[in-house]
């Protein structure tokens, strides 16, 4: 058998302070905008005209953040998670300059944390990851952690680094494009009136549609992503894993809860932080995803009179409309309908 082949990385392969820089750049085109588009059903005007975005001082409709943010976390499939047993969480994720159809992203990520579970089979791999594009712009960085098989358990454990990170990104570390301008925005061509100022703290807001997911629909997704993670491709292999069949990627869950939240939150037109998520349970080809928004905090966006924040907790759900708003039982436990909690932070235009 060929040793040209790789099995991707195991736990023990990594080390603290390790930088990997991962393979494939990956040119961003108006196609995958579209497909994007089609998979999600996002509606967000920012994202989806370039006239809107003129209206806002830029030279053309940016990419979808979550697209871009898809598209860096695909790099560093390959290196990162290709065995993984679970990506576990994210956190102190900010999104920097706009990337556009035709930019460039390259990623890498460097290890900052290590620790080996229980029961010796598996560790925990926390990564810092960046994504910049052609001129080396930084389009995103985001921190996220994994569990990951080891090659072999008798293998000795490492010292034990956990990294202490953030709950949230703060307001004053927002980045916000130079040339961003809300004089002109258009609530009507945005297809809501609701500003910064209609929103308060504790609000909950049901986003009401669902979305049913085909299994031809995820793996699209997936694949554009160019995401190797083989639980989400090969049904042959996971009809005698855990589940029995293929898993969808969680990303894709994040992508359709954000465009349901169009619905409630449609002048959230751009996502300017990742500040800590988890993918609860797993969803499957046939699943109805719901979802629902929880106001967090509001921030005021240093130097910004014309804009402002939202933090936000957004609850994907699966065959379970959010009226009742499912979220965590009385003893702790998540409701057994829930997929995803997602906190993040938005920006909306303010009153001026």
């Amino acid at each position: 058998m060929s040793e040209k082949t790789t099995l991707g990385n195991f736990f023990e392969d990594f080390s603290i302070g390790q930088t990997i820089v991962h393979a494939t750049p990956r040119t961003i085109t108006e196609g995958d905008v579209a497909l994007y588009t089609a998979l999600t059903g996002s509606r967000f005007a920012f994202s989806s005209a370039d006239t809107f975005a003129h209206l806002l001082g830029l030279p053309r409709a940016p990419v979808d953040d979550l697209l871009a943010f898809h598209m860096v976390f695909g790099r560093t499939v390959p290196d990162i998670s290709l065995n993984a047993v679970a990506n576990l969480g994210y956190a102190a994720g900010r999104f920097g300059h706009p990337v556009y159809p035709g930019d460039t992203l390259n990623a890498d990520s460097t290890v900052i944390g290590l620790k080996e579970n229980s029961d010796g089979k598996t560790g925990v791999v926390y990564i810092r990851s960046c994504g910049v594009n052609q001129r080396g712009q930084i389009a995103l960085d985001y921190c996220r952690w994994v569990m990951v098989r080891k090659r072999d358990p008798a293998s000795p454990a490492p010292e034990a680094v956990v990294p202490d990170l953030p709950a949230a990104v703060a307001a004053s570390d927002l980045v916000v494009p130079s040339l961003l301008r809300m004089e002109q925005y258009d609530t009507a061509l945005a297809g809501s009136r609701e500003l910064w100022e209609d929103y308060s703290v504790g609000e909950r807001i049901d986003h009401v549609d669902g979305m049913t997911i085909e299994e031809s629909e995820h793996m699209m997704a997936t694949r554009l992503y160019q995401n190797t993670a083989r639980v989400h491709f090969n049904q042959q292999a996971e009809k005698t894993g855990r589940f029995g069949r293929r898993i969808i990627y969680g990303g894709h869950i994040i992508s359709l809860a954000r465009s349901l939240s169009f619905n409630g939150l449609a002048n959230a037109f751009t996502v300017a932080a990742i500040n800590g998520g988890r993918h609860v349970s797993p969803a499957f080809a046939g699943d109805t995803v719901y979802a629902w928004s929880e106001v967090l905090e509001q921030l005021i966006v240093p130097g910004r009179s014309d804009l402002g924040a939202l933090r936000l907790r957004t609850v994907a759900t699966k065959d379970r409309p959010c009226a009742e708003f499912p979220y965590k039982m009385a003893d702790g436990r998540y409701d057994a309908s829930v997929l995803l909690d997602f906190d993040y932070t938005v920006l909306m235009p303010r009153r001026m």
